[in-house]
């Protein structure tokens, strides 16, 4: 009975091992091996809470992450300058990112709630399985995310809405969750995608963009190397003045020597009391000029052009200013000379990196974000005698900024409206440009601002406020309790509707300087969308239509000084200054326009007023609300009584 049963249960144990065996030798392929593309993977690790403790208030209870981004080539191809798009959606605040920068320029520690994209660091390609034999190292990159998250206590995971790659010619698909705490998706390239044509494949081709910086290797040596920065604007509207130009060192680099340039600070603290004076011990850094992490660089005046010692590079020195190509192409790029210092390990002559997260702005201007470095091939500098055959930059790499709207950002200037049948001015709104944080202790900041007569245009915001009393008096208009507080701009645009007639109607543009500063080559664009095609001639300034969309409309006008008289000075004191309110720079000029090419054109209802306005590149605030014909008067009454309401205010003034 006994040997019977022996065989059997030694029968029945082969069949249950057999397949558990089989299973070992064939254990089930890892989803990535799926995937003929680039396989993104975004790992939740661990967490924890976070002090303080708001037992009372969850939702903003902060909580550590740790997470992995996880890319993985699995093409034929090499992908160059990885970039990927993490959703996150938790107002996560990343402290730390191994591997990686944020691509749009910030520096860590930041805030990355609405989501980021992230570009490889200090390497950005990632290799294939063929030219590595399928070495993982070169193949795949891991990036250690480092953060605090709000809301999503532990077990529960704090995942992002998506990931995807943003390269160029790729298509990603919804990303699958496996688990709670894993994201997963295959990006595979996208047939219909046809690439630029490149003179050599090793390099990405160079992007367009509101503005590009190259940075050059020009020579380079053990320890160092010499590095030209050229910054070029392509926007027809943008400018910069007093240009400001920032970056972060990421492996200890510092700054020798500058030609066309200079740091806005001039330390070496950080070095000699830093890792950079114990290994560069015989190096007198009195003769260096910066050792900050993320140094801001500024341009040299004018008079340093051809200083032997820190000028002498084309397009240096001019004092910051970067104007249109439309407006002058040979000032439409600004350029200087960096010596900089490496230290361990990258010490060799081909040991090349960039700095990264770059940013650039000016005085009055637009707000620029700029992207990561990209490798492109190496410029060519033409010989400047044109003698001898161009040089080529050792490496090269470009950063695109583009004009953005930072969220919650306030304009610089703005606009007030009028017209030939108000008498009363519509003037910029309540502020405009920003208020103060004490300013709703002393005024409203959210009562509309108070209709004026036209005089008041040239006085200070500080000394309208009888004027504009006085007018509401006048005319019935009510006044509110407490006044609307001012527009805090320091330029404002008038834009008069001057005339309209049968054939044609004019306008009268007016650009009032508040700030103590003058703009020397300043300019202004409106764009008019049913009035633009009619333009005519500009009297007192330089005038052309503009096509900025790429439809075929010229419906932007762009203006600028005529020679001898692009200089808009600041703010001055008045004859008396003792009674009389300071005076603002101004600029004026009429503007003619035709009906033939505009039929149908109502210019008193919409079509004879702005829709867009523009100073120096910055987008103008404009009314919400047009002159109307209602609450016109008769002409003579009008005159009457704004002379009047002006013989009121200068008695009062003058008391």
């Amino acid at each position: 009975m006994a040997t019977t049963t022996i065989p059997i249960l030694l029968s029945i144990f082969l069949l249950i091992l057999g397949p558990a065996r089989a299973q070992t030798r064939n254990p089930s392929p890892p989803p990535s091996d799926a995937c003929n593309g680039v396989f993104l993977t975004y790992s939740y690790s661990t967490g924890k809470i976070v002090p303080p403790i708001l037992k009372s208030d969850p939702i903003r209870q902060g909580y550590r992450f740790e997470s992995t981004l996880t890319l993985l080539n699995n093409d034929l191809e090499e992908l160059k300058s990885w970039q990927v798009w993490v959703g996150f959606q938790h107002d996560e605040y990343l402290v730390s990112a191994s591997n990686a920068v944020l691509a749009d320029g910030n520096s860590f520690p930041g805030s990355v709630g609405n989501g980021s994209v992230f570009s490889g660091y200090p390497n950005p390609d990632l290799k294939t399985g063929v030219e590595t034999a399928g070495d993982l190292t070169q193949m795949s990159v891991q990036v250690q995310l480092v953060g605090t998250q709000f809301g999503v206590a532990p077990p529960d995971a704090p995942m992002p809405a998506n990931i995807s790659l943003v390269n160029e010619g790729w298509i990603c698909p919804k990303p699958s969750l496996q688990g709670n705490s894993t994201m997963e998706v295959c990006c595979t390239r996208d047939p219909k995608f046809k690439a630029n044509e490149t003179l050599d494949e090793e390099f990405l081709p160079r992007r367009n963009g509101d503005l590009t910086i190259m940075y050059d290797v020009s020579r380079t040596y053990e320890s160092n190397y010499w590095a030209q920065v050229t910054i070029e604007n392509h926007n027809p509207l943008g400018r910069l003045d007093n240009w400001q130009l920032s970056w972060d060192w990421l492996e200890d680099e510092f700054i020798f020597a500058m030609k066309g340039a200079y740091p806005s600070v001039v330390d070496t603290s950080d070095c000699v009391f830093g890792k950079q004076g114990q290994y560069y011990q015989s190096l007198d850094f009195s003769n260096a000029l910066n050792c900050e992490r993320r140094p801001t660089l500024v341009d040299l005046p004018l008079a340093k052009t051809n200083d032997t010692v820190l000028g002498m590079v084309p397009f240096c020195c001019r004092n910051g200013t970067i104007l249109p190509p439309e407006m002058d192409p040979s000032k439409s790029k600004s350029a200087f000379q960096i010596n900089v210092f490496k230290m361990p390990p990258n010490l060799n002559r081909s040991r090349l990196t960039p700095p990264q997260n770059w940013g650039i702005k000016g005085r009055l201007n637009p707000d620029y974000k700029c992207g990561a470095p990209v490798r492109v091939s190496p410029s060519q500098f033409p010989d400047p005698a044109a003698l001898l055959p161009g040089t080529a930059a050792v490496a090269s790499w470009q950063v695109v900024c583009n004009i953005t709207q930072p969220k919650g950002a306030s304009p610089r200037c703005c606009v007030s409206f009028s017209a030939y049948y108000n008498e009363s001015i519509i003037p910029c709104p309540t502020c405009a440009c920003g208020c103060s944080g004490g300013a709703a202790q002393t005024c409203s900041t959210t009562a509309p601002a108070l209709l004026l007569p036209s005089q008041a245009l040239l006085v200070p915001f500080e000394n309208r406020t009888t004027l504009a009393k006085a007018w509401g008096d006048l005319h019935h208009f009510p006044i509110p309790n407490p006044l609307p507080c001012g527009d805090g701009c320091g330029v404002s645009l008038n834009w008069h509707l001057f005339t309209d007639y049968r054939g044609g109607w004019s306008a009268r543009i007016t650009i009032f300087n508040w700030d103590d500063f003058p703009f020397v080559d300043w300019f202004t664009a409106v764009e008019l969308n049913k009035g633009a095609p009619g333009f005519e001639a500009v009297y007192s300034f330089n005038g052309t239509a503009l096509d900025l969309d790429g439809d075929g409309v010229n419906n932007t006008i762009f203006m600028q000084g005529l020679e001898g008289l692009n200089y808009l000075v600041g703010e001055s004191d008045a004859a008396n200054p003792k009674k009389d309110p300071r005076v603002p720079g101004k600029q004026q000029s009429v503007i003619s326009f035709t009906k033939k090419l505009t039929p149908g054109i109502n210019v008193p209802a919409r079509d004879g007023f702005p829709s867009k306005v523009y100073f120096n590149g910055e987008e103008c605030a404009l009314p919400k609300v047009l002159p109307t014909s209602d609450a016109a008067r008769s002409g003579s009454l009008g005159v009457l009584m704004s002379m009047m309401v002006a013989l009121v205010v200068v008695v009062l003034l003058r008391r």
